[in-house]
C-alpha cells in the first residue's frame, strides 16, 4: 500500500473578497504524478505553494508525513547571483566525480545541450547574475532534479524550454520513483508524465484518474450529465406548472438516460478544420502569391542563419517551424516582415522575397507590446476594430471576442496596467486578431496562457481563413493548429517534415548520435597527429577538393529538389478537389522527398570526411 505523503484538510484560502480555495481536501501519495489545470487566476499556483508550505492556508492545515522534505520549483528562483553555474548545480563535486555519474550526466546534457554548456559565454563558470529568467530557470531545474527527493513540486516546469528539452523533461519524470505535483499548460506534457489531475475552479478541486486526455474525456462527460439533470429538472418544472394550470396530467413514459463511452462523446463531432472550405477562402482572399523565397541568405549579425532559401508560403498553408535555438526561426520571421512592412523595398542579405499584393500580415513576437496602462481592456481593442470577420458568414463585436478571450464583462473594464503576463499576452493576441489579417505570424503564442485560453484560441484558428506560421515548444499546440511542420535544424537550410514533431526529435537524436560517433572516431586521429610532426591529414588534397566539389553538386541538386517541392504544393492546393491529380501529384510528392533524404544522407557523409 502506498504511504502518504502529504495531506489537505479543509484549507482555505481568501485574497480580498474572493475565495480561492474553499474548504479543499486532497492527499499525496508514494509514486503519485499529479498534474494541476485550471484557469490564470483560479489558484493553481497558490494551491502548490500551501502543499509547499510556501504560504500558510487562512483555514485547515497541510501536514507533511515524517521527515518529508520536497523539492520545489517557483516561478521564481532562490539562486545566488554572485555564484556560478557550478556551484550551484555541481555544488562542489570534482570534475572526474560528476562526469563519471551518468545520472548528472544526463541532467546536463538533457536541460542544457551538452555537458560543456553551449550558450553559456563560460560553460559552467558562467555567473548567474547577468543571465535571463529562462536561463536560470534551467538551472534551478538542473539543480533540483540533480537531488533525490520523495516529493517534487513543479510551477511551470517546461517554461523556456524547447521541444527537445521538454521530451527529455518527461522522459526523466517518468523514469523518477519520485511523487511529482506539476502546474503547466503543456498539455502533451501533462499526457506524457501525470497519472492524475487535478482541476481547480471556482474554489473547489475536482479529481480526475489518468493523463490530460483523459481528463477531458472525464470532464466532458460530467458536464454532459450535469447538462441533462439541469434539463430534468427544467422539464419538471414546466411539467408541474401544465399540471397546476391544467389539472392532471396525462400518464406519459419516463425518458432514459444512460451515460456514453468516452469515445461515444466525440463519435459525431466532425474534425476541427474544413481544410478543402478553407483553401478555397484562402484562395480567394489571398490570390496565388502569399511569401515567395527565392535562394535567401538570411543573418543575424555576422552570424549566417539561412543560406539560398528557396519556400514558399501559399494561400491557406498552416506550417509549424521547429528548430534549435539559434537556427533563425524568429530571425526568417523578421526578414518576411520587413519585406511586407516596406513593400518589397527591405529584401534579405542575398536573394528575393516576393510579398503578394493582398497579404494582410499580423505578427504575434515573444515581446508583449506595450499599451497605454490607464485604458481599458475594451478600448484598447475597439481602438483597433469594433467588429471582426472571422470568415464563414461568422462576425462578433470586440465585446464577444473578449469574452471568448476570457473577458468577461466585468475584466473588459479592468485598466490594462492591472492585468498579469497572461492577461497581456490574451489581450496582445485579441488585438491582431481583430485587425482581419489573413497572413498569421505566431512566435511562441502559448507563453503565460492557460489551458481554457489555449483551447478557445484553438478554436478561433481552427476557422480562420488564411496563412499561418506558428513557432512553438508546445507541440500539442503545434499539431493541434498547423498542417505541416517545418524544421531549422542547424545547417542552414530548411526541411519539411512530414512525420511532424516526432520526425523532428527522431532527426535530431540521429544528428546527436553521428557527431558523437564523428567526435569519437576524430579523437585517435588528433593523438595521434599530434605525435607526429608534419602528419597529413585523413584526405589527400586532391580528395578534399573533389569531396567539397560533390558537396556543393548535391547542395545545388537539393535545392533543385525544394524548388521541385513548392511547385508541387502550389498544384496541390491548386487541384485540391481532383482526387486523381491530387493522388498523382502526392506520389510525386513523396518521390522527390525520398531522393531528397537520399542526398541529405550522402552529404552528411561528406561532410564527416571533409
Amino acid at each position: 500500500m502506498a504511504v502518504n505523503l502529504a495531506t489537505i484538510e479543509s484549507v482555505t484560502k481568501v485574497y480580498g473578497t474572493r475565495a480561492l480555495l474553499d474548504g479543499v481536501s486532497l492527499g499525496v501519495s508514494e509514486g503519485d504524478r499529479i498534474g494541476v489545470v485550471g484557469r490564470n487566476g483560479d489558484g493553481k499556483t497558490t494551491l502548490i505553494r500551501m502543499l509547499a508550505k510556501l504560504e500558510e492556508p487562512d483555514g485547515g492545515r497541510i501536514t507533511w508525513n515524517g521527515g518529508l522534505e520536497p523539492s520545489v520549483l517557483t516561478q521564481h528562483d532562490s539562486l545566488d547571483p554572485k555564484a556560478t553555474i557550478r556551484h550551484e548545480v555541481i555544488a562542489g563535486r570534482a570534475d572526474h566525480e560528476w562526469l563519471g555519474d551518468a545520472r548528472i550526466r544526463d541532467i546536463i546534457e538533457g536541460l542544457f545541450g551538452g555537458l560543456d554548456l553551449p550558450g553559456f559565454a563560460d560553460g559552467l563558470d558562467t555567473v548567474i547574475g547577468p543571465l535571463s529568467g529562462g536561463e536560470r530557470r534551467r538551472i534551478a531545474l538542473a539543480k533540483l532534479l540533480l537531488g533525490s527527493p520523495e516529493l517534487i513540486i513543479l510551477d511551470e516546469p517546461t517554461n523556456h524550454l524547447d521541444v527537445e528539452g521538454i521530451n527529455w523533461l518527461a522522459q526523466h519524470l517518468q523514469k523518477r520513483r519520485s511523487a511529482l505535483v506539476c502546474v503547466t499548460h503543456d498539455r502533451w506534457f501533462l499526457d506524457q508524465v501525470c497519472t492524475r489531475m487535478w482541476d481547480v475552479q471556482n474554489g473547489e478541486v475536482h479529481e480526475y484518474e489518468g493523463g490530460y486526455s483523459d481528463y477531458v474525456f472525464a470532464r466532458a462527460e460530467r458536464s454532459r450529465i450535469e447538462a441533462v439533470e439541469e434539463q430534468k429538472r427544467q422539464n419538471l418544472a414546466r411539467k408541474e406548472l401544465a399540471w397546476l394550470r391544467r389539472g392532471a396530467p396525462a400518464r406519459t413514459s419516463k425518458p432514459r438516460y444512460r451515460i456514453e463511452a468516452a469515445n461515444a462523446l466525440i463519435a459525431d463531432v466532425p474534425e476541427p478544420r474544413d481544410k478543402s472550405e478553407l483553401m478555397n477562402f484562402a484562395n480567394a482572399r489571398l490570390g496565388k502569391t502569399v511569401f515567395d523565397l527565392e535562394n535567401v541568405t538570411v543573418k543575424a549579425g555576422p552570424k549566417l542563419l539561412l543560406e539560398n532559401l528557396t519556400w514558399q508560403l501559399g494561400p491557406g498553408d498552416r506550417i509549424g517551424l521547429l528548430g534549435v535555438n539559434g537556427a533563425g526561426k524568429t530571425s526568417l520571421l523578421r526578414a518576411l516582415r520587413d519585406a511586407y512592412t516596406s513593400e518589397g523595398d527591405v529584401q534579405p542579405d542575398s536573394g528575393v522575397v516576393k510579398v503578394g499584393k493582398t497579404v494582410r500580415l499580423a505578427y504575434l513576437s515573444q515581446e508583449v507590446a506595450e499599451l497605454d496602462p490607464a485604458i481599458r481592456v475594451l478600448q484598447a481593442v475597439e481602438q483597433v476594430r469594433s467588429r471582426v470577420d472571422l470568415g464563414k458568414g461568422r462576425e462578433m463585436s470586440a465585446g464577444q471576442l473578449c469574452e471568448q478571450f476570457g473577458f468577461g464583462k466585468d475584466k473588459q473594464w479592468t485598466p490594462v496596467g492591472d492585468l498579469s503576463g497572461g492577461e497581456r499576452r490574451r489581450l496582445q493576441l485579441l488585438r491582431l486578431l481583430m485587425d482581419e489579417p489573413n497572413v498569421l505570424f505566431l512566435d511562441e503564442p502559448t507563453n503565460d496562457l492557460d489551458i481554457e485560453t489555449l483551447n478557445q484560441l484553438e478554436d478561433l484558428l481552427d476557422g480562420w481563413p488564411g496563412s499561418m506560421i506558428v513557432i512553438s515548444h508546445d507541440r500539442f499546440f503545434i499539431e493541434r493548429t498547423t498542417d505541416v511542420v517545418h524544421a531549422l535544424l542547424g545547417d542552414k537550410r530548411m526541411r519539411m517534415l512530414p512525420g511532424g514533431v516526432d520526425e523532428y526529435l527522431e532527426r535530431r537524436a540521429r544528428m546527436a548520435a553521428e557527431a558523437a560517433s564523428a567526435a569519437a572516431a576524430a579523437a585517435p586521429t588528433a593523438s595521434s597527429a599530434s605525435g607526429a610532426s608534419g602528419a597529413e591529414p585523413g584526405l589527400s588534397g586532391g580528395d578534399l577538393r573533389a569531396a567539397k566539389k560533390e558537396m556543393q553538386k548535391i547542395e545545388r541538386q537539393i535545392a533543385k529538389l525544394d524548388e521541385k517541392e513548392s511547385k508541387l504544393h502550389a498544384q496541390l492546393a491548386e487541384h485540391a478537389a481532383d482526387f486523381s491529380k491530387v493522388a498523382e501529384l502526392d506520389a510525386q510528392l513523396r518521390g522527390v522527398r525520398e531522393e531528397k533524404e537520399e542526398l541529405e544522407m550522402s552529404w552528411l557523409e561528406l561532410a564527416e570526411q571533409v
